[in-house]
């Protein structure tokens, strides 16, 4: 299914796709969140979203995505028509050629449906970086760009004459997934321009450059075999309810891990009644409301509102919707009211 042919929501005006982390709550384990995450993948294809999304995280007791390549494989099995892809792989953790043959596997078994969001960073702290396979390797601007190039052309053999690896082809090779290059900078922004890539903006965690990055994106935009016009996306983290009270009261799920994490503390995701016990001083009060300053939370309306309004100011033309939940019915039940709310055609099963 190309970029054109997915489905909008008619409110919001672009296509809507889900990114899940697996995240693991204090009352569960991660084979549970694995499962779950499964389940709330078929969700999406009911309701009509177009894309699902998980992450790479290493060493993140509150997070099972772990390993993105087989959670996909399980996910793209357990389902018919949605894409399925990373967002995203951490290619400084991974030779590109490993990548290349993963990834090559997934669009083998679930031709069409997968796609490959590639990040630089690594994806946990550095303590964990240097215990991955190429942590003390430097991975400067320009080696990513090489890195990104290299990828491809493990999917076709067409290296240059000259080079290493010239004459070698990836296994399973030939259809490659799009590519998406994943960002919070300016930096992803100008490599996936100059390559003529998928752009996906983290707003939901780095609001900062969100602006700034869009429009280096567009102005600096190459066409290339994959792509002829600039094609972005952003992330945004949603908790939607019945009431506002009911989604305020579910963010404090997030506002607690993240004051846990400011705190060094390696927990899983707090369950619903520790957000609630909770106390915050008043510095974590305000660090907390200032990580959940770009959350959409709300009711239906209001979250489709404020959604449609982002797309306005953007130009985006897909919305990544997120979000950390420890109840799996909630985490449900608010991707379900948006998809209603925004007018997104369930699909028949």
């Amino acid at each position: 299914m190309s970029d054109d042919q997915l489905r909008r929501a008619p409110a919001i005006g672009v296509p809507l796709a889900l990114l899940d982390l697996a995240t693991v709550a204090a009352d569960a384990a991660p084979r549970d969140a694995l499962l779950r995450s499964t389940e709330l993948a078929r969700l999406a294809e009911t309701l009509g979203y177009a894309r699902f999304w998980v992450a790479e995280h290493h060493t993140m007791p509150g997070v099972a995505s772990s390993a993105p390549e087989v959670l996909l494989a399980h996910v793209a099995a357990a389902t018919a028509t949605i894409r399925v892809g990373s967002a995203g792989v951490m290619l400084p953790n991974h030779p590109p050629l490993l990548v290349a043959e993963r990834f090559g596997t997934l669009e083998a078994l679930h031709p069409g449906r997968i796609d490959l969001g590639i990040g630089r960073a690594p994806g946990t702290d550095q303590r964990t970086a240097r215990a991955l396979r190429r942590a003390q390797d430097v991975i400067d601007g320009q080696a990513f760009v090489d890195e990104v190039q290299e990828l491809a052309r493990w999917f076709t053999g067409d290296f240059p004459a000259d080079h290493p690896y010239a004459g070698l082809t990836a296994v399973p090779g030939g259809a490659r997934p799009p590519f998406w290059l994943l960002g919070s900078s300016g930096f992803s922004a100008q490599v996936a321009a100059v390559l003529g890539q998928r752009f996906s903006f983290a707003y939901h965690f780095a609001p900062d450059h969100l602006l700034s990055a869009l429009s280096l994106y567009r102005e600096r935009f190459t066409p290339s075999e994959d792509l002829d016009a600039p094609y972005a996306s952003m992330g945004v983290s949603v908790i939607c309810a019945e009431t506002h009270e009911e989604a305020a009261r579910l963010a404090r799920v997030p506002a607690l891990a993240m004051v846990r994490m400011a705190r060094n503390e390696r927990l899983p995701m707090p369950t619903l009644a520790e957000a609630d016990a909770a106390a915050f001083d008043d510095r974590e009060e305000a660090f907390a409301a200032h990580r959940l300053s770009t959350y959409v939370i709300g009711t239906p309306d209001a979250v489709v509102a404020e959604l449609a309004e982002l797309v306005r100011r953007t130009g985006v033309q897909e919305l990544v919707l997120t979000g950390l939940f420890s109840d799996p019915q909630a985490q449900r039940r608010s991707f379900t009211l948006v998809a209603r709310a925004s007018g997104l055609s369930p699909v028949p099963t």
